[in-house]
């Protein structure tokens, strides 16, 4: 058995911020930005920075965590009656339930950890309720 420490401000060093992030930015608009450290129970285990915002997605086969190691970043989450808005601030984490639209927002910069569950599915328009 090899025991393979990941080593993330490592990592982080050999990245640099994405900035100007849109909802419909190409995923190659990401290299450079993010690195994958592996996987853990069918997620993938990402850390990058980025300044912007994302479009909607979801993880149907699986709970997402995300940990905010610097920055700050708006997180809205889709609900029935319309998406709601919360502040993640550098320390803070949200586990993402499986199935739930959401998308990430951030004026200044953030950089984060995440474990995202495989596939991810994406809508770039406003109102994701409309994809079902």
């Amino acid at each position: 058995m090899t025991i393979d420490i990941k080593d993330i401000p490592g990592e982080l060093s050999k990245l640099t911020m994405m900035m100007g992030r849109r909802p419909d930015s190409p995923h190659e608009d990401s290299e450079g930005h993010f690195a994958g450290l592996g996987s853990f129970n069918g997620a993938a285990i990402n850390v990058g920075g980025f300044q912007g915002g994302g479009c909607w997605e979801r993880h149907s086969r699986g709970e997402e965590l995300v940990h905010i190691l610097d920055g700050e970043t708006d997180l809205e989450v889709m609900q029935a009656e319309g998406p709601i808005t919360v502040r993640m601030k550098k320390g803070s984490f949200y586990v993402v339930p499986p199935g739930v639209w959401h998308r990430f927002n951030s004026e200044k910069g953030v950089t984060l950890f995440a474990a995202t569950p495989q596939p991810t599915d994406h809508f770039y328009g406003d109102d994701p309720r409309e994809e079902g």
